[in-house]
Order: structure tokens, then sequence, then C-alpha cells
């Protein structure tokens, strides 16, 4: 039962990640990456307090841990970032098969973060992870895609963030971690978009969108913790696989985006490998 209940919320990280993704191409043009955190974050902020508010949980929220909070969502924040930068510019499928490469690069950052192990085996799954990463960019010689290099950096972003959830998680409630995310990502977020002096006000065409971006943001985050709650990783990541073949049908049907033999080959070869890293957590 709980397996089942576990699956139903990864369908809904699946679609809110999703949601997150067409929501911000539709204003890539009209707003820059800080201002869509900084937006986003403020939603997300609000929605934190109303439910902690509502559930009695303000009360979790303490300044301990705070370096650890802080150096977690700059990992976020810059992850995050490049992600929205990315997503204009190469398509769909294709930065969602590199953001795949985020489990891959936390089992190569753990052991220098966490000081865990790094096994033989290990390595082997890194770098069938990457053989996929290389096929799907397709690189090259002497010459740089730069959206594929921005969602390869995201990846990194990810992991690092990943990792310090890890430790986060073991002495902090999900309220407390929430609310420093989106409040600290808010002061980023402020400050990166008005470096220059001007932040481009949300209108009737980006307002929609950006309240889209900031819940299923929020209600990704919340899904996917909810279902790792219930069941093991190694049995609810797998269902995040879904979410690849989903955003290359949309980005076929709705932006005449390509899917070719290499893309498809890169992808499942980055999935196999994030499998295997499942099996040998479980």
């Amino acid at each position: 039962m709980n397996n089942r209940r576990a699956a139903l919320w990864m369908i809904g990280a699946i679609f809110s990640f999703t949601s997150m993704a067409v929501a911000g191409r539709a204003i890539s043009g009209q707003l820059d990456t800080f201002e869509i955190m900084f937006y986003r974050s403020i939603m997300g902020f609000l929605i934190v307090l109303i439910v902690a508010k509502s559930i009695g949980t303000l009360g979790e929220i303490d300044l301990k841990y705070f370096r650890l909070h802080l150096l977690r969502n700059i990992f976020h924040f810059i992850g995050q970032n490049l992600w929205f930068f990315a997503l204009p510019l190469i398509p769909l499928a294709q930065l969602f098969a590199l953001e795949f490469t985020s489990p891959i690069w936390v089992l190569l950052l753990a052991p220098l973060i966490l000081g865990e192990s790094l096994t033989l085996r290990k390595l082997a799954i890194a770098a069938l992870g990457f053989i996929g990463v290389l096929i799907v960019a397709q690189p090259e010689i002497g010459a740089v895609n730069i959206g594929i290099l921005a969602a390869g950096s995201a990846a990194i972003g990810f992991a690092g963030a990943a990792i310090l959830t890890r430790k986060l998680t073991a002495q902090n409630s999900l309220t407390k971690i929430l609310f420093f995310l989106t409040g600290l990502q808010i002061l980023f977020g402020l400050l990166c978009a008005g470096y220059d002096g001007d932040i481009a006000l949300p209108d009737l065409a980006t307002a929609p969108w950006l309240i889209v971006i900031g819940a299923a943001g929020l209600t990704a985050h919340f899904c996917m913790t909810k279902s790792l709650s219930l069941a093991p990783a190694s049995l609810v990541m797998p269902v995040d696989f879904a979410r690849l073949p989903l955003i290359a049908v949309i980005g076929v049907v709705f932006y005449n985006e390509s899917l070719d033999l290499y893309l498809v080959l890169g992808a499942i070869l980055i999935l196999v490998a994030n499998y295997l890293n499942l099996k040998r957590q479980a």
C-alpha cells in the first residue's frame, strides 16, 4: 500500500517539474533567470508560511545549522539559475537528460563532502553515466554549446544541494528546510536581479506563469520528499525516470523539437547508470 502511495506522490512530482519547465520557457524571453528565481521564491515563501502556520510548525524554525542552510541554498540557487538559463537554449529532453546526471555527481562528490568511500563500482556507474552525457551532448571539437554547458553545470549545483540536504534532514524539519530554501533565495534573487538597478515587474502575461513556477517548484520538492518517506529510493526514484519521455513528447508536440537517436541512446545510458546506483544503495 505504501509503495502505491509513494508512486502516486512521485507522479505528482513529475507533473510539477514538467509544469515548471513549460512555464519557465513561456516567460524566458521576458524575465531573466534571476528575476524568475526572485518571484518564484516569493511565491514559495508565502506558501511555506501559510501552510506552516496552518499546521502549527512555525516554531520549528530557528538558526541552528544556518551555515549549512546557507551553503545548501547557494548550490541550489546556482543550479536552478543555470537550469532556467539553459531552458530556452536546448531541447527539453536534452535538458532533462543532463539534469538526470545529478545523482551521478552526488555519487562522486559525496566522498569529498560526506567522507563516503569511492569504490570501483561507483566509478564504473559514473563512467557509464558520463558516456551517456557525451552522447546526449554530442560535443563538437572547437565548439561550445552554452546551453548544454549550463545544463550540465546545473546538475552539479543540484548534486551539491542534494548532498547538503541529506545532512540537514538528520537534524531539521521539512518546514525549516523549505523556509530557508525560499527565504534565502528571495535574498539571492533580489541581489542578483537588482545589481543593475533594473528589476522587471510581473505583468498580466508573466504573472500566471510565475505563479505556476512558484507553486510547481515547491510542490515538486514536497511530493518527492513525501514519496521518499513512504518507500525506499530504489523503488521510488525509477518512477521519476518517466519525466524524461514525458518532456520529450511535450517538446516534439508543442515546440517542434527533434528527437534523434543519439539523444535517446544517451538518455537511456544515463537512466541505466542512475538505476544501477539506486540498486547499489538498496
